[in-house]
């Protein structure tokens, strides 16, 4: 009898509020970190538009002091490192790699999705960019 008197452990009622606890504990934590994914996607997203958007920009006023005649970059400009952008056009965050999430689309009106590929669109004319996806991007945020 004296054996078992100096053994030690929990409980089961003590393993029994140690799970709920923990339970309750990631039924409210995992929600949270649900969220977190669509957050970096969006905050990627932001980034990058903000950086294509820039580099755009930078050559429409290079072209103005350079040649005296302000131009918005081409598509191919766009496309072609170290014309507008220094490195490869990033890849948008919401779009599939099997549609070419790094590259550049002709845009028509923006919010308008261009086919099935390409992960931004690009109007020349005027310089706009946007995300070219339709489940997420600036038309929801």
């Amino acid at each position: 009898m004296r054996h078992y008197m100096n053994q030690r452990g929990f409980t089961l009622v003590e393993l029994v509020i140690i799970i709920v606890i923990l339970g309750i504990l990631a039924a409210v934590a995992i929600p949270k970190y649900q969220d977190l994914s669509s957050e970096a996607k969006e905050a990627a997203a932001r980034s990058t538009l903000g950086s294509l958007r820039s580099g755009i920009t930078i050559f429409y006023a290079n072209q103005a002091v350079t040649t005296g005649t302000a131009s918005w970059p081409s598509l191919a400009d766009l496309e072609t490192s170290g014309t507008v952008m220094e490195q490869t056009i990033p890849q948008n965050p919401y779009q599939t790699s099997a549609n070419a999430p790094d590259s550049i689309v002709t845009g028509v009106t923006k919010g308008t999705i261009v086919g099935v590929r390409g992960g931004w669109a690009y109007k020349a004319s005027t310089g706009e960019l946007w995300l070219n996806t339709s489940g997420a991007g600036e038309n929801n945020w």
